[in-house]
């Protein structure tokens, strides 16, 4: 190490074949003063299978020592340190450990880089079949099924391609729900175990693809959506749109993801649904009861 601030590195690893690797990765894990690694045993099994050896200190770097162990490498790197992070596969911060090292060294004018490597979003998205000249990532959804389904209803109308990452014992729920609030036709892909022996793409309507996962699934998912149609929005006046959320509404769903549904439904903001029902609202508490607003 030197007198002068360090460099965090961002190294990219395998998501599957080991072969993938960048030749970069070996000499950054050879050469690092410090190696912060989500899992040190992973860490291990990769520095074997790349016929290499650590030099610098190894420590755990993961979502549940992040936030206390930040300021320790903050301060290696302030002193000078050459800093390495990696994750279990693909590239830190993406959906891994990552984002608080890096916002804080950049904060203390720190030298952030990288080794860019694998990617399961760049890798599924390209084996999809689906638009790839714009997209989104939303990462993994809710575990609890409601919120998995407001998150879902929040992101109906999105128009870009979309990437979800899984669970295999999740994925039959949540093709299900996909089914529900994107529409059972609504073409989609799931990636698995890609790059490994086992990779697998599977390619279809939401709806037949939540029937073949109810079967069982195995393996690392990522899930690409085909993204909500330009034009065919439906051309509804607010009259309709106040009555659907009352519909939705006596079906049990809270107002708020009722709004949430009708406005993705119809292409809208759902500010524009929202203004429509408040003005329904007043309208029944002011004026002559048509039994047309919301109580």
């Amino acid at each position: 190490m030197t007198g002068t601030t360090g460099t965090l590195v961002l190294a990219g690893t395998p998501i599957g074949d080991v072969a993938d690797a960048p030749p970069r990765l070996a000499a950054e894990l050879e050469t690092a003063d410090v190696v912060a690694a989500e899992d040190t045993r992973r860490l291990r099994r990769l520095t074997q299978a790349l016929g290499i050896h650590t030099t610098g200190r190894v420590v755990s770097y993961f979502e549940g020592n992040e936030t206390a162990r930040t300021p320790e490498l903050v301060e290696a790197l302030l002193g000078g340190a050459r800093v390495l992070l990696v994750t279990d596969a693909g590239m830190p911060s993406v959906s891994d450990p990552g984002y608080r090292l890096v916002a804080a060294a950049v904060e203390k004018d720190i030298k952030v880089t990288a080794v860019p490597g694998p990617s399961a979003v760049l890798t599924a998205l390209a084996l999809s079949a689906l638009p790839v000249d714009r997209f989104c990532f939303e990462g993994f959804l809710p575990r609890k099924a409601g919120e998995r389904l407001g998150k879902l209803r929040e992101v109906a109308g999105e128009r870009r391609t979309m990437v979800f990452f899984e669970a295999p014992h999740r994925l039959d729920d949540t093709l299900a729900a996909m089914a529900e609030v994107f529409g059972a036709d609504r073409r989609a892909a799931v990636c698995r175990e890609l790059t490994k022996t086992y990779e697998e793409v599977k390619r279809g309507p939401l709806g037949e693809l939540a029937v073949w996962a109810a079967e069982g699934v195995r393996g690392e998912i990522t899930v690409v959506v085909e993204g909500a149609a330009d034009s065919g929005a439906e051309e509804l006046d607010a009259e309709e749109l106040v009555r659907r959320v009352q519909v939705r509404e006596e079906a049990g769903e809270r107002r708020k993801e009722a709004i949430a549904a009708v406005a993705a439904s119809a292409g809208l903001p759902k500010r524009e649904v929202f203004d429509a029902v408040v003005a329904a609202k007043n309208a029944a508490r002011t004026g002559p009861a048509e039994g047309k607003g919301l109580s």
